[in-house]
């Protein structure tokens, strides 16, 4: 790529895509092109068509998607399979049309099967059956993934498909309805904490910031305190009769998982832009031309309760925090193998509790 090249970046609002416009910036590309979701529905196949007739991109990164956490992954079922195939139909699609030169489509560790073996190699996609809770999201991002593979053996294009583990950092979705496990227990551990604290200014703060179910700072403290005991954030009296603030937690806290800086995803996806092509790709398969995709991750992995843990100690909060095991854990373990990634020259940088620092930083500006 060149750095005058037109590069469109769609979802570049997001978590993933925001990561990646910084890093893009800070390499010097200075026509990057973006479109809000007001501005351009994705979903919209004769809109998406216009929109690349009249800007005709050279590159493209697909970071716009449907995403959620496990409780939105399994409530919104129908719309995380529909959306999601939309979005990545058309634009892949329109990318072909229109000749651009590449395009990097993300998509997510949960393509793998639930019993995976662990570290999830790349060769292991549909070897077996996927996790329930995640299941429309996940064959989504399959399709988009064997979209592209399937492009470039028919029509000679060069898609390239990554697939990040869990991701957290700057303009993370921090909505609890929505939100993925990492965010989400910054947030709760931190309103937490200002209820420990008796600090309901902070928690009117956040919730003006964030309302939670419609609820926000202008709310009684009564009605703050119970949408609060609906996400597990609650005052239990202590057997001395003093009040003790404690946290409720989904599932068991045993399953392990991987997390990864976005900025550092962000990084990768610029090297392999700038230094990898399909045709690259294509010649470590052996046979048959499939799973051509490349894991993005740091080969490490925390369970939930640890995770927790980490954040609590950063936080400062000294309450209790315990975990309903009446609630789903999802996939035990989901551990990726990013030597492909490795042997090519890119690790990351971050480590996790650097990261959450910089993480719980961010949320309080």
């Amino acid at each position: 790529m060149k750095k005058e090249s037109k590069i469109y970046v769609a979802g570049h609002n997001g978590l993933v895509g925001s990561a990646i416009v910084k890093n893009l910036k800070n390499k010097g590309y200075t026509n990057l092109v973006f479109r809000s979701s007001s501005e351009l529905d994705l979903k919209n196949q004769l809109a998406v068509e216009t929109f690349f007739k009249e800007e005709k991109p050279e590159y493209v990164i697909l970071a716009a998607a449907k995403v959620g956490g496990i409780v939105a992954n399994n409530t919104y079922r129908g719309q995380f399979i529909y959306e999601n195939l939309q979005i990545q139909n058309n634009v892949i699609h329109q990318s072909y049309v229109n000749g651009v030169k590449k395009l990097l489509f993300l998509g997510s560790t949960c393509i793998y099967p639930k019993l995976a073996p662990q570290p999830i190699p790349e060769d292991c996609l549909l070897t077996d059956t996927l996790e329930y809770s995640n299941e429309p999201y996940a064959i989504a991002k399959i399709a988009g993934l064997k979209m592209c593979e399937a492009y470039n053996l028919q029509y000679g294009t060069n898609y390239i498909s990554v697939m990040p583990t869990n991701l957290y950092g700057p303009n993370d979705n921090f909505n609890l309805e929505t939100s993925h496990v990492l965010p989400a227990m910054v947030r709760k551990i931190h309103l937490a904490k200002c209820l420990e604290d008796g600090n309901f200014d902070a928690i009117k703060i956040d919730l003006n910031k964030r309302p939670i179910e419609g609820v926000d700072g202008a709310a009684s403290n009564e009605e703050i305190l119970a949408i609060l005991n609906k996400y597990g954030i609650k005052q239990i009296e202590t057997s001395n009769s003093k009040l003790q603030t404690s946290l409720e937690l989904w599932g068991t806290g045993k399953p392990m998982r991987e997390f990864l800086w976005s900025e550092d995803m962000a990084a990768a996806c610029v090297f392999l832009l700038e230094n990898r092509d399909f045709e690259d790709v294509k010649a470590t398969c052996e046979n048959e031309i499939i799973n051509t995709h490349i894991n993005i991750g740091t080969g490490k992995e925390i369970s939930i309760k640890q995770l927790s843990e980490i954040i609590q100690k950063e936080i400062d909060f000294k309450g209790i925090i315990k975990f309903d095991s009446d609630k789903p854990d999802g996939t035990m373990r989901k551990l990726t193998d990013p030597s492909k990634l490795h042997a090519l020259g890119w690790k990351h940088t971050v480590e996790l509790n650097e990261g959450i620092k910089l993480m719980y930083q961010h949320y309080l500006a």
